[in-house]
């Protein structure tokens, strides 16, 4: 049994309307309000129509504070900090020394000798923390902070209402502000390929915020959306979830976990010609030498929704694995992520996908993201 060392505030707004609280990062977090299909393809179809509301205070929300706190950042991430304004964002990974992935973080540059690094599951935190160590400069875990995404279609018009300026916030941009007379941080970021916004707030305001949001939102059909509905959003859009896409939970034969950036497709979080980040010679000697690829999966001539563990053939050799799939009625396809051998990691490469119950199915390889694909969706403005 999990020890939950974590609270939400809006763990009992979740326990009435039916959600189980599970384990994520030590914090109870509403996984499912129910487990139907229905409950899922509803809020699904609502953050891609309409508007959801999350609660994603699970993440960790790392405070970087002192003079030498760029540094730290700059050491522990792979982006160039000193590129980002007071008032941005951007979205960063975190190496060992080994040149593997560990963790992925957004980092938000609040003021002058302020940053907040946000992160999942990973060792961020432990990694920032170390590098910090005899430097000046703090290191504070927030708790206190809560962070309500609100994302879909409507999402700028409903929060236009009350803060006429979001229409001007640009894509990983931030503001401070006031929501419904509390004090609040709204960021242009989240985790669904939807326009969306991510709404820091108080612990002791969570409660007001998230009931005014719905109660504002609800002849928009805005609605309280489940956890897991981020799964089925991030397949479509390429956002990769750690440990979930990565080797810790499909692990190499005979090698130890620990993924490159040119393996996940995510090299271009590296800011161009940048050096000196924990396990970058690493990441650069490792440039051409990929084990695996993340690449997308599409069903041919099926609406199967791919188990996540179902192998994946080619001309009779096993060549990978599915990681999540998702089958949408809405965007009429079947699709998935996938770890692929490079050899057939190539859109239009034709695939067999095995499940679990030994059903095969014919596919191909398909550059990702699915949904939005030049992602003028998540980017626009107005």
């Amino acid at each position: 049994m999990a020890i939950l060392w974590r609270h939400s505030a809006l763990a009992h707004r979740h326990a009435d309307i039916g959600g189980e609280l599970e384990d994520w990062n030590g914090m109870g977090t509403a996984w499912f309000y129910d487990h139907t299909p229905e409950r899922a393809k509803a809020d699904y179809e609502a953050v891609r129509t309409k508007a959801g509301l999350m609660d994603v205070s699970g993440l960790k929300k790392v405070h970087v504070v002192g003079a030498d706190a760029a540094y730290v950042i700059d050491r522990v991430t792979t982006r160039n900090v000193e590129k980002i304004a007071p008032g941005r964002s951007t979205y960063a990974s975190i190496l060992n020394a080994d040149g593997k992935f560990i963790d992925d973080c957004i980092i938000y540059h609040i003021a002058v000798n302020s940053w907040l690094v946000v992160h999942g599951t990973g060792t961020g935190m432990e990694q920032l923390t170390s590098v910090a160590a005899g430097k000046n400069c703090s290191v504070i875990f927030d708790d206190d902070l809560h962070d309500l995404s609100l994302q879909g279609p409507v999402a700028v018009d409903l929060l236009a209402k009350e803060i006429p300026a979001v229409r001007d916030l640009a894509y990983f941009g931030l503001m401070q502000t006031r929501l419904y007379g509390r004090d609040v941080m709204i960021s242009r970021t989240g985790y669904t390929g939807e326009r969306g916004y991510e709404i820091f707030c108080r612990a002791k305001d969570a409660v007001h915020l998230w009931d005014s949001i719905l109660e504002a939102g609800k002849d928009m059909g805005v609605r309280p959306v489940q956890f897991s509905t981020l799964d089925m959003l991030r397949i479509e859009s390429y956002l990769l979830f750690y440990p979930g896409d990565n080797s810790e939970t499909f692990p190499f034969e005979n090698e130890p976990c620990g993924d490159t950036l040119w393996e996940l497709g995510l090299e271009f979080t590296v800011s161009p010609g940048k050096e000196g980040f924990i396990g970058a010679e690493n990441h650069y000697a490792m440039k051409g030498k990929e084990r695996v690829k993340i690449y997308g999966v599409q069903l041919s001539d099926s609406m199967a929704q791919m188990d996540m563990g179902a192998r994946v053939f080619h001309d009779g050799k096993d060549v990978g694995v599915i990681t999540y799939g998702l089958s949408s009625e809405l965007n009429n396809y079947s699709v998935a992520i996938a770890r692929l051998s490079p050899e057939v990691a190539k859109a239009g490469t034709k695939l067999t996908v095995t499940q679990l119950d030994g059903t095969e199915l014919a596919a191909t390889a398909e550059e990702m993201p699915f949904y939005d694909k030049d992602k003028s969706i998540r980017t626009a403005k107005g």
